[in-house]
């Protein structure tokens, strides 16, 4: 799928240089110019493009006010790739979770770099919040008049089994049952609400392809929750969020950054 982009910049000779790079690559879809802030903010919120070539420094709004605004709006923010003619703006770049930031004058291999990370990002993002987003539609309609086929099959799919290695034992437990995964050390950890011991995956990768995409999410590159299980939301630093799980120990996971914003989205918070 192409990757829908707009690029805001308060200097035409930059904005043509980019745009004609940009023509080199054809997963790239080029769909509006913005002049200014302003006008950016009004692009953005009007075509919600994946990836956004923003400059940091323009008269009025600047490219950090463009976001602000954004955020007040709650408007989707898409990938963001910062353009400035000055390194030292890469920092504070960073901290309002760009996916990069490109310098000028513009050089194509870098912008191929700043391109395949906001790809990666996307491709990464996609698949969790469709599955949260599927799930929460399943939870509210199953029942009701018109469910999906697809939502029936899942209804009555028979649970995985998984095997929990705990105090010498070796248990068999539903797929259902399982609140969390989590990876340390290369040692996968499953918790249900009544057990907790290591699985015989060595990924989690691997075990997520296992189980209903409907009902796991991968919220952290170290965790995988079962939405099901989870209990509360819980504000965390940096206007970030904690989920606290209905296991014994009420475990709190971490929301990765990627996801956190994708949470906010979904449920407008």
């Amino acid at each position: 799928m192409a990757i829908t982009t707009i690029l805001v910049d308060d200097e035409k000779p930059a904005r043509e240089e980019l745009a004609y790079l940009l023509k080199g690559f054809p997963e790239v879809q080029l769909v509006a110019q913005g002049r200014n802030g302003v006008e950016g903010v009004a692009l953005i919120k009007d075509h919600s493009p994946d990836l956004v070539f923003l400059d940091v420094q323009m008269p009025g709004l600047d490219g950090f006010g463009v976001l602000k605004k954004l955020m007040d709006r709650k408007v989707r923010l898409p990938q963001i790739v910062f353009a400035t003619a000055y390194d030292n703006y890469a920092v504070q770049a960073f901290e309002v979770n760009a996916v990069d930031y490109v310098l000028k004058p513009f050089d194509k291999g870098r912008i191929a770099k700043a391109i395949a990370r906001a790809k990666k990002q996307l491709d990464a993002q996609a698949s969790p919040v469709e599955r949260l987003e599927s799930l929460l539609t399943q939870m509210g309609a199953t029942s009701a008049p018109g469910a999906t086929a697809r939502q029936a099959a899942s209804a009555v799919r028979p649970p995985t089994k998984l095997l929990l290695k705990a105090q010498q034992r070796m248990l068999l437990v539903d797929s259902a049952d399982v609140v969390y995964a989590t990876i340390e050390d290369g040692l996968i950890t499953l918790a249900t609400r009544d057990a907790e011991g290591a699985s015989n995956y060595r990924t989690i990768e691997e075990l997520h392809a296992q189980l209903d995409p409907d009902s796991f999410w991968r919220v952290h590159r170290s965790y995988l929750v079962n939405i099901h299980h989870i209990k509360e939301l819980v504000p965390w630093f940096k206007s970030s969020y904690v989920l606290r799980m209905n296991d014994k120990k009420q475990s709190e996971i971490p929301v990765s950054r990627n996801q956190t914003r994708r949470l906010r989205e979904l449920l407008k918070l």
